[in-house]
């Protein structure tokens, strides 16, 4: 169902400057779409259109199949969250008493509307016999940037519009902030517009972005699609050079991505290990306890005496910090790698059972094959991939 609807919507201001031209897109209900380009592109006015800050010279924008030019503009505002990069809290209101400004507003008793204020800044992450009693500057940007995020979601709202809201925030806290409103993302579901100049950002938060040039949209797709497949020159240009690396972030490990290593469980003994180590013509095994779940590896060192060793699995096995959960983005993947100087990380299920392994090969044919599934339109495990054979 689409919550949110643009219609052949333009707008030029009497000096003959067109700020958007001909917008004709729709987000979908519970989809979080990114407005992502250059200053000066028409994002933010495609925002400010949707809360009628702005109007439209042509064209119709529709919330929930109305035509919003019908609506009274302060009650169509009081359905829409907004959250801006400077966050725009009063100063002289406490945490709790910001956050429920808008359910007060609508008419909703005090005590009721300060028992949802408390309920989302838990949500947000800020204890509200913490912070509750707080003023706003009292808190960091990153805090007060939560309290943002906690009122525009207040009166529970359709659609939440977010301009540059981690904007101005240093990296880390901007990194978090993202990280909690991903996962505040997956629990409330909502329709978010949300608009940013980072491509980066773009591609991590989005389920779909507009990439703006020149007050138009010059692609709207998946963030892998658009990472892939670059609609325009300026598309690939504005995404970059590095657009495959940064559609690892993107681009989820699958089943098919795996390998199937030699396996051994903790009781086996080691000559059984060396056994199936060397019908595999490797040097190595994955360990597992006896319900299957990870334990750690195992191997056949270097020297005469490693090679020799007896004794059981157990006796010899080192844990296993490489692992993954499926599903996992093949740019966590890489960074496991680097990060313990691994050639292979252990992939599980929700259970720690181990599924297969990947390799650095494997990673490199995950991502080629998820560029071309989104080229051709397939699926993933339908592209078969030509390789260059004594290279």
């Amino acid at each position: 169902m689409n919550m949110l609807r643009f219609e052949h919507v333009s707008k030029r201001y009497p000096n003959g400057t067109v700020a958007v031209d001909d917008l004709d897109f729709e987000v979908r209900e519970g989809e979080l779409v990114t407005l992502v380009g250059p200053s000066g592109c028409g994002k933010t006015t495609t925002m400010k259109l949707v809360n009628r800050l702005e109007e439209p010279t042509a064209g119709r924008i529709l919330l929930d199949g109305e035509d919003i030019s019908r609506v009274d503009p302060v009650k169509l505002r009081r359905r829409i969250g907004y959250v801006i990069q400077q966050v725009g809290l009063f100063p002289h209101r406490t945490v709790l008493d910001n956050t429920a400004t808008v359910p007060v507003l609508l008419g909703r008793g005090r005590k009721a509307a300060r028992q949802r204020a408390g309920e989302l800044l838990e949500l947000v992450g800020l204890d509200p016999a913490v912070y509750g009693g707080r003023y706003p500057d009292q808190l960091s940007g990153g805090q007060r940037q939560r309290v943002g995020v906690a009122r525009a979601l207040a009166a529970d709202p359709p659609l939440l519009l977010m301009d540059e809201p981690f904007g101005a925030v240093d990296p880390v806290v901007r990194e978090r902030l993202q990280n909690e409103f991903l996962r505040l993302q997956q629990e409330v579901r909502k329709t978010v517009l949300f608009v940013t100049h980072d491509i980066e950002e773009a591609v991590r938060l989005g389920d779909r972005i507009a990439v703006f040039g020149e007050g138009r949209i010059e692609q709207y797709d998946s963030p892998a699609a658009v990472l892939g497949a670059p609609a325009t020159d300026y598309v690939a240009s504005f995404v970059g050079s590095d657009r495959g690396l940064k559609r690892l972030s993107v681009t989820p490990v699958e089943r098919g991505d795996l390998e199937q290593p030699p396996v051994v469980h903790l009781a086996d003994s080691m000559a059984t290990a060396r056994e199936r180590m060397r019908a595999d013509g490797v040097r190595w095994a994955v360990v597992l306890d006896e319900d299957d779940v990870l334990h750690g590896w195992v191997s056949v060192g270097d020297t005469p005496g490693d090679a020799a060793r007896g004794g059981t699995v157990a006796e010899h096995a080192r844990r296993m910090e490489a692992w993954l959960r499926l599903g996992s983005s093949l740019k966590t993947a890489f960074s496991t790698m680097l990060q313990y100087d691994a050639g292979w990380i252990a992939v599980l299920d929700e259970e720690d059972r181990l599924l297969g392994v990947l390799t650095p090969s494997t990673l490199h044919e995950a991502l080629r094959r998820s560029i071309d599934a989104d080229t051709r339109s397939v699926e993933r495990s339908d592209v078969e991939l030509e390789t260059v054979s004594g290279v």
